[in-house]
């Protein structure tokens, strides 16, 4: 029986995983920082920790879901970010690399500066902007450098089951008439569930390296929450409404769309993330 190992096991990604091996010939630890009905305590900044649950534990694969996504906090959390980001992911490859397991490692598109004119394929020179990207791009550096057997997947603006996007648009249409969203980033809406799918298309396989991992297609975030609202049939407005009249704590890639280049020249036809508005509609079915 495989045995997998999920750090952040009750975040959206950590969930749908569980979603997608289910009934499946698979053993799942399943660790979060806080311990609950099956899942193990683990904090992934101390390496000490790490190593002695990885060594009890043996897995054949650990996939890292666990991260500081606060975009904004990043920014007066640096130390924090640094250790959970970064240093929870050395701690991780180190401990995969001693047991001999696959590391799979959850990044993200905020790696790159966002000033590219087109889609960015996994061989585009990073730049990121913020504290969380920063950090993550530093967590990537570590996995490359101490575990032998990984997939690092950049992935973005992902929605499941738990707090996200979506979710707080809808929230927020029951009480306002018109909603302010930024219009001019781009990138593309990722269901927790299709990068579940590519993570469990390319983890029996040998295929290691970088990969991006977004749903298909492109939109801004005033789209994105106009989309939401008519599959939902919700009349709120959106105001459509520049970074600069926002104005967030954080900087932010104004376009930062992946181009899944290494999965298409790995798997061909035999798997592709869905079109962003095909995944909503199956996920909005599910929670409306």
């Amino acid at each position: 029986m495989k045995k997998i190992l999920v750090t952040g096991c009750n975040g959206q990604l950590g969930r749908a995983i569980n979603k997608e091996y289910a009934g499946e010939d698979v053993s799942f630890v399943n660790t979060d920082v806080v311990e609950g009905e099956g899942v193990t305590r683990l904090d992934i900044t101390d390496v000490a920790a790490v190593t002695a649950l990885v060594d009890k534990t043996r897995p054949d694969v650990i996939m890292n879901c666990a991260a500081h996504t606060n975009v904004d906090a990043c920014e007066q959390q640096w130390d924090l970010a640094y250790q959970i980001n970064a240093i929870g992911a050395r701690n991780l490859s180190i401990a995969a690399e001693k047991v001999g397991a696959k590391l799979m490692h959850v990044s993200t598109d905020y790696v790159f500066p966002g000033t590219s004119p087109a889609p960015l394929t996994e061989f585009d020179p990073v730049g990121p902007i913020s504290a969380y990207g920063k950090t993550k791009w530093e967590g990537e550096n570590f996995v490359k450098e101490f575990s032998g057997k990984h997939f690092i997947l950049r992935t973005a603006w992902l929605y499941g089951d738990g707090k996200n996007f979506v979710k707080t648009m809808l929230k927020l249409s029951e009480t306002h008439d018109t909603i302010t969203v930024v219009s001019d980033q781009f990138g593309s809406p990722t269901s927790a569930v299709e990068l579940a799918k590519m993570i469990h298309f390319l983890e029996p396989t040998e295929n290691y390296g970088t990969y991006h991992a977004t749903c298909e297609g492109q939109c801004s975030w005033a789209d994105f929450a106009a989309a939401i609202f008519k599959k939902a049939g919700k009349d709120t407005v959106v105001k459509y409404v520049t970074t600069e009249e926002y104005n967030s704590p954080a900087k932010r890639p104004a376009y930062s769309v992946l181009d899944n280049y290494m999965l298409r020249l790995v798997a061909g036809d035999a798997f592709r993330m869905a079109q962003w508005e095909d995944a909503l509609d199956v996920y909005m079915k599910e929670i409306l």
